[in-house]
């Protein structure tokens, strides 16, 4: 029988290869010819063809499985809850999971868990498709010492608890003292409010990268409102670690936006004074720092609520032209949703409508919610919130900061909700947590932990001491302040011309010049005249 020939039986497919008999010889079964009749020559066998192995499923590859169904499903959240990108304006979120992974030590208050907490609640909701998202890269110890003193810089560069030696800059120690200080009010005794821990320069440099990107966004106009929960550390100084503080991201954040800002406003809203931040701006007009936060006695043996300052009457370096221009509300305990509403709004309104400022940065204290680990607030959520709102209804450049804040689930309920509100999806979260959607659930649910609710009611734990009669008086007493600020020649200064308004205007001068216009259009204008050649001054 005569067979055909396949005119493509030569040709190798590139994607399935074609089998090829080869090496063995066709079975007698097959009624084909026996080896006997083929003169003694081996015929190909014909072999089933082999089927690749299934390689094996790797953890990788399950992760990889993993984050598409997560994926799929926090896409179906995000239309079913109708969450969108702002209109009219452009939200930056700025940060590095480096940051989470710190550790201050088993005791201590500040637990950067926190932040881990706020990423999984933003991402669960589906924000990240709200706003422009940004991996933070650490400062440079150049930028740092733009406020730092250099040594300091150097210091926490390098520092780490096998380094640490105390050798200089030792503060004296007081009687009843615990803790032995070292260099720079650090530590590595237990506890310590600035401890010297594993990861910490790293911290340190990370946080303050991404404060300092977020400002850098503000800058150059991509970004209306900037975002970094993990900054906001205010009660660093120039050359000294304080309350768990080490760089004060802040003040290097407003001194980049003094390059194109004449005037910035910096509203805190921790339970803590400002005090890093008003104090190395307290000899500046063109800083206005507004605090709110508690003041007075903590307990009945009198201690103060740290830091200790920020009263009424603290309004800035006396005798210099910064004077004025430093506020302070201090709070008693216990204070209520209503009446913060009513001081925050009453206080900040006027402070805007005299100061007139270009920018703005608020520091999201959360440790100001009520139940804080350290605070002594009675305020809930969705009025911490309230605040962030009613500053961005300003419409100028915003940066948000985060700050401190010691009950980490409730953290990280407060900053989700004001990135929501940021990226005007407030109303848009529903109120239960996405429990599927979050790699901890277990730090959301149970009766202690909010019940899965992103809005749960605070148990009021502590004593309301405001008396209505001294809120007004401190509105008054702070109104009064404001007409200093107002009358203020360098208040009403114009906008800084931009850098492309100055390139054009300097692009036509030397154009003019290079015409001959120049002099001749100036002395025309001017009216000037010879006073040597046409006698003037007979």
């Amino acid at each position: 029988m005569t067979h055909s020939h396949n005119p493509r039986g030569d040709i190798h497919n590139g994607i399935v290869t074609q089998w090829t008999p080869s090496h063995a010889t066709i079975s007698p079964a097959s009624g084909s010819q026996s080896p006997s009749q083929s003169n003694g020559h081996a015929l190909p066998l014909c072999q089933p063809v082999q089927t690749p192995v299934t390689p094996p499923i790797t953890e990788d590859d399950e992760r990889l499985w993993r984050d598409q169904e997560l994926n799929r499903k926090i896409m179906h959240a995000v239309e079913s809850n109708g969450i969108t990108r702002p209109k009219g304006h452009t939200v930056s979120f700025h940060y590095n999971s480096g940051v989470e992974d710190m550790h201050f030590g088993k005791t201590h208050p500040m637990k950067p868990w926190r932040l881990t907490l706020t990423k999984h609640l933003v991402l669960g909701y589906g924000l990240q498709y709200a706003m422009d998202t940004y991996v933070a890269m650490p400062a440079s110890k150049d930028q740092v010492r733009a406020f730092h003193d250099p040594d300091y810089v150097d210091f926490l560069k390098e520092v780490s608890p096998q380094t640490f030696r105390y050798q200089r800059f030792i503060p004296p120690k007081h009687e009843g003292d615990t803790v032995d200080l070292g260099p720079f009010n650090l530590s590595t005794s237990p506890g310590a409010d600035c401890p010297v821990f594993d990861g910490m320069s790293e911290y340190l440099f990370l946080y303050t990268g991404a404060t300092l990107a977020a400002t850098n966004q503000l800058l150059t106009g991509q970004s209306d409102i900037a975002i970094n929960w993990s900054g906001g550390l205010h009660h660093a100084h120039k050359s000294e670690a304080s309350g768990f503080c080490y760089i004060n991201d802040i003040v290097l954040a407003i001194l980049d936006l003094l390059h194109l800002f004449p005037r910035v406003l910096y509203i805190d809203i921790d339970v803590h004074h400002g005090d890093g931040v008003e104090e190395a701006f307290q000899r500046q007009p063109r800083v206005m720092t507004l605090s709110y936060h508690r003041y007075g006695p903590y307990d009945e043996t009198g201690h103060k609520f740290f830091p200790g300052t920020g009263d009424l009457a603290d309004t800035g370096l006396k005798g210099t032209i910064g004077e004025h221009f430093a506020l302070n509300v201090p709070i008693p305990s216990g204070i209520d949703d209503r009446q913060y509403k009513y001081l925050f709004e009453s206080i900040t309104a006027r402070a805007i409508d005299a100061y007139k400022p270009k920018a703005i940065v608020l520091q999201c204290g959360a440790d100001s919610l009520g139940g804080d680990r350290l605070g002594q607030f009675n305020i809930n959520i969705k009025q911490h919130g309230e605040c962030v709102s009613f500053v961005k209804k300003q419409g100028l450049p915003l940066l948000i900061l985060g700050g401190g804040g010691y009950t980490a689930r409730n953290v990280a309920r407060a900053w989700c909700h004001e990135t929501a509100l940021a990226t005007d999806n407030g109303a848009n979260l529903p109120d239960r947590i996405p429990l599927d959607l979050v790699p901890r659930p277990q730090a959301f649910t149970g009766r202690a932990h909010g019940d899965g609710m992103l809005f749960p009611k605070f148990q009021r734990d502590h004593k309301n001491d405001c008396v209505e009669a001294d809120l007004e008086y401190m509105v008054k007493r702070l109104e009064w302040e404001l007409r200093y600020v107002r009358a203020a020649p360098w208040v009403v200064t114009d906008r800084l011309p931009s850098a492309g308004v100055m390139a054009r205007v300097m692009g036509e001068v030397d154009e003019d010049l290079k015409k001959g216009r120049g002099e001749r259009e100036r002395r025309r204008r001017e009216g000037e005249r010879n006073v040597g050649g046409r006698g003037e001054l007979r």
